[in-house]
């Protein structure tokens, strides 16, 4: 679960982490009236999307000169226009995509004098399965060509969850960004505090791009991205507020009301696989035959035919699926099960794309019987390699 900038400084405060004073607005007059609050004469604002590269978008509506997601405001006119021109059109960035994102929440903060941008992030390291703290002295806008190019500037800090943070964690991120005195002994203090409020938080992702040196000698959260781990919400009931299902997909939305793992992806062959590691091999195979699949979607070990027929309707809701390809091992998940809600959901929805199924395991071949008489053109296969093969090859057929 991902949240908008401001929401995530709104947390960072409570931990007393410094960030510029700003509030949010969702409208150009909530906009105005969030300027006149703060001293000025220098005001920033900001787009507030679920996607990074704010500062180099573009606006689709607005010419190719006109200014990003991210801009500076000399007057409390020009916080009116920039937020005129900002909300209800759709930014474009390295990370939305051509198709871009509506902007419905600006975020007016206080201008800020900047004297350095450093960048610091936190992440779960599953491979050693600890917190990794990123360290670096190159903040800013262009720190994914630091990652690409000069990736020796860029430091990990791993935290042992055993431990927890310890003071020489602050040492080494001080160290890393290359401060002394003042400065070293308040990053040391703010990379703790960001370490507890990423575990507190349970926090999937805390990434602070910049965090600036202020020109009076202060550190400074300038910017923020933050998400949370989905597997805590039961721990973090106040986290529905922070949700703004306008920044998802329809059909995710849709799917998280039936428990059900969906991703969309830029393909045109809809998937329906019960178990993580079966549906990255099955879209694997999708694509070794020379297509590409439309969607991630993960029925999980114990579906019941209403939470498969939903997982159904959710593929076909997709214009660009022209193929389905249903892989199910049944395990825990029963054969049967699957094929009683493909047929149910095949039915209501008036299917009209080629359909092939490959079904093993538990009750298999009573899955396989209740295909074989739902009366629809359903098309069985042996194994994954066939059922891939029928698919594109049915798919490119009916094109």
């Amino acid at each position: 679960m991902n949240i908008h900038e401001y929401q995530a400084k709104e947390l960072l405060a409570k931990y007393d982490i410094g960030v510029p004073t700003g509030y949010a607005a969702m409208s150009v007059e909530e906009a105005v009236a969030a300027a006149e609050k703060l001293p000025g004469p220098l005001y920033v604002v900001k787009a507030q999307i679920h996607a990074g590269g704010r500062g180099k978008g573009k606006f689709a509506e607005l010419p190719a000169e006109a200014k990003g997601g991210v801009r500076l405001a000399h007057s409390i006119e020009d916080v009116r226009r920039d937020a005129g021109e900002m909300l209800g059109n759709t930014l474009v960035t390295i990370q939305t995509g051509d198709a871009g994102k509506q902007v419905n929440r600006l975020y007016v903060t206080d201008g800020v004098d900047i004297a350095k941008e450093y960048y610091l992030s936190m992440v779960v390291d599953r491979a050693t399965d600890r917190v990794a703290m990123i360290v670096s002295t190159e903040g800013g806008m262009d720190i994914e060509e630091v990652a690409h190019h000069t990736p020796e500037k860029i430091a990990t800090i791993g935290v042992d969850p055993a431990t927890g943070f310890m003071p020489h964690h602050g040492r080494s991120v001080a160290h890393a960004l290359k401060l002394e005195g003042a400065l070293a002994k308040a990053a040391q203090k703010l990379a703790k505090q960001l370490y507890e409020a990423f575990v507190d938080l349970d926090c999937a992702m805390l990434e602070i791009n910049p965090l600036v040196e202020t020109k009076d000698g202060q550190l400074l959260v300038l910017d923020t991205k933050m998400s949370f781990d989905s597997n805590a919400e039961f721990r973090h009931h106040d986290y529905a507020e922070l949700r703004d299902e306008t920044e998802e997909d329809p059909a995710e939305i849709e799917a998280s009301k039936y428990d059900l793992a969906y991703i969309k992806l830029d393909g045109n062959i809809g998937c329906m696989v019960n178990g993580a590691g079966l549906a990255m091999a099955t879209m694997d195979i999708i694509k070794l035959n020379g297509a590409f699949p439309a969607n991630f979607l993960d029925v999980g070990g114990g579906a019941t035919t209403e939470k498969v027929t939903a997982a159904f309707k959710i593929i076909l809701s997709d214009p660009a699926v022209e193929g389905i390809l249903v892989n199910i091992f049944g395990g825990i998940m029963r054969c049967d099960t699957i094929a009683e809600g493909i047929v149910i959901a095949a039915k209501e929805v008036d299917l009209n794309v080629p359909l092939v199924v490959r079904l093993e395991g538990t009750n298999v071949q009573q899955g396989k019987d209740i295909l074989a008489n739902s009366g629809l053109p359903i098309i069985p296969a042996d194994d994954l390699g066939d059922a891939a093969k029928k698919i594109v090859a049915e798919v490119k057929q009916a094109a």
